[in-house]
């Protein structure tokens, strides 16, 4: 019923109970509440198709008992304290970002926080230092040619240097293939682009951006010779 990214998100669940933020279909609270790797679950969804299809797969299991599935956004659909464990996965890093920071009172019993952005990752990085949350693990997959990344935090304090907030200071020490081609293609999009608009007047601040972030890939990045 999962793939290969959220049996990695799976992997680290850890407690009794989880709230699954943008649940979709509640595959994921269905999968570990079927393994037994967790006693009850509560599934948000703030659209109406999947959060309907959701109550119909919990039910369809037999799960309705274990399992809430909640019409919402955010966090809103949970009580501070509630769950021992946060999953919000398959979104944008800025989504995930504003839905921890709205919904920072739900977050005072400082449960863990197991988030899998699509894209943009800085910005869940940036969320969490401001929380008061420490990155205790961080994961990179390959899924049907897509690229993810997952980061689990718990309560902390740290401070990350910009190239820790943009690559992951996990990530960044283990330097895995997928971790460089991630950013060798980022590398060369973005080289593409200043190609593009070098000779442009009228783009000369984004010229210099975009020459400071390549700059800093190839103090980061390990190139193929």
């Amino acid at each position: 019923m999962i793939g290969t990214r959220l049996m990695k998100v799976a992997d680290y669940v850890t407690g009794t109970s989880v709230a699954d933020i943008g649940s979709d279909h509640a595959y994921l609270p269905i999968y570990l509440v079927e393994q037994q790797r967790i006693e009850r679950a509560v599934a948000g969804e703030v659209v109406e198709g999947p959060f309907q299809a959701a109550v119909r797969n919990v039910r369809s299991e037999g799960l309705a008992d274990k399992i809430q599935v909640r019409l919402g956004s955010g966090l809103e659909v949970i009580d501070s304290g509630e769950v021992d464990c946060i999953t919000i996965c398959g979104m944008g890093g800025p989504l995930i970002s504003d839905i921890l920071l709205t919904g920072r009172a739900k977050l005072a019993s400082r449960p863990r926080l197991i988030l899998q952005s699509n894209i943009h990752s800085e910005a869940v990085r940036q969320a969490l230092q401001t929380l008061g949350y420490k990155i205790i693990a961080e994961d990179i997959l390959k899924e049907k040619k897509h690229i993810y990344e997952i980061i689990v935090a718990e309560e902390g304090v740290m401070s990350l240097t910009e190239a820790e907030m943009k690559f992951g200071p996990l990530l960044l020490q283990e330097q895995s293939e997928t971790f460089n081609e991630k950013w060798q293609k980022e590398y060369r999009h973005l080289t593409a682009i200043l190609e593009t608009i070098k000779e442009l007047p009228a783009q000369h601040k984004k010229k210099e951006e975009i020459e400071r972030q390549l700059q800093l890939y190839q103090e980061v990045i390990h190139f193929a010779d």
